[in-house]
């Protein structure tokens, strides 16, 4: 196998599938070593999957926490294990007036303490929350700060809540829904969820594993991925320099930069004092 290409791959992951086996499907089909994906999607959830192809897959830790946007469905009624349609019932209760759902979601918008799902891929002492879930030995997950910027309502069908949800990386959408649940005296989990948006990437712009299969893909150039950083051009001899780990002048305001090179993405770089220090080198010295 080889690596053809860095750059980005917008998937439009179908449900019943896990975010790992669609990496692992395209780097079949590409025949590459390096896929690996930000933002994972649970199985049952479908939507925007952001692919990193080769040296990309260096950008990872500059996607995840980028601001998102979800459709999701609220179950009311009934609590699982997994806070989502996975899970076993634990707990049932009658759902919620809407006018009491519609207090609860303002107690659940802005900066909140969110504790992560029981069933998540948090680490305590080096293992995972649903390792030991599944085990019958469920962890005590300290709990961390998202922020919800925004839920729209866009009906209510019997038990079910159909919303919009816009939050930073990190939230736990199945974790809201039973967070939901809670806040109106009631029970509820999560039934669907759809990523639509992840920082300037669409649903809209991605494609289906089938069309990868078929070679109906567009690659994105890691540029496209930092679009929201200070840029900074580099001449030959500062390219040298970042890829070699060296500080090159910084020229530019920030506190973090893309480094190019003839529309190349160099280096990701942070500020010291009035230079940049390269802190992800994509190309080989």
């Amino acid at each position: 196998m080889k690596d053809s290409a860095d750059g980005l791959l917008l998937v439009d992951k179908p449900a019943g599938i896990t975010s790992h086996a669609v990496a692992e499907r395209t780097r079949q089909v590409l025949g590459m070593r390096r896929i690996g994906h930000a933002g994972t999607l649970d199985p049952f959830a479908t939507g925007l999957l952001i692919l990193l192809l080769g040296r990309a897959t260096r950008l990872v830790a500059f996607l995840d926490n980028e601001p998102k946007v979800y459709r999701a469905t609220i179950r009311f009624g009934a609590r699982t294990t997994t806070d989502d349609l996975e899970g076993d019932v634990v707990a049932q209760a009658p759902p919620p007036q809407q006018q009491v759902v519609d207090r609860a979601i303002a107690t659940l918008t802005g900066h909140l303490l969110q504790r992560p799902p029981a069933f998540s891929a948090k680490r305590v002492g080096g293992v995972r929350a649903y390792a030991a879930a599944r085990r019958g030995e469920p962890m005590q997950l300290e709990p961390v700060a998202v922020t919800v910027h925004e839920w729209k309502v866009l009906k209510r069908d019997g038990d079910d809540l159909h919303v919009e949800i816009h939050c930073n990386g990190g939230t736990y959408v199945r974790a809201l829904a039973r967070d939901l649940g809670e806040a109106t005296g009631s029970a509820a989990h999560l039934t669907a969820l759809r990523r639509l948006r992840s920082g300037r990437f669409e649903v809209g712009a991605a494609v289906t594993l089938e069309a990868i299969a078929k070679g109906e893909f567009e690659i994105l150039s890691p540029l496209i991925a930092v679009e929201h950083m200070t840029r900074q051009a580099l001449d030959d001899l500062d390219v040298r320099r970042v890829t070699h780990g060296q500080s090159v002048a910084a020229r530019a305001s920030g506190e973090l930069a893309a480094l190019f090179h003839e529309e190349e993405l160099i280096a990701v770089a942070v500020r010291e004092g009035e230079s940049w220090r390269p802190k992800v080198v994509m190309r080989d010295g």
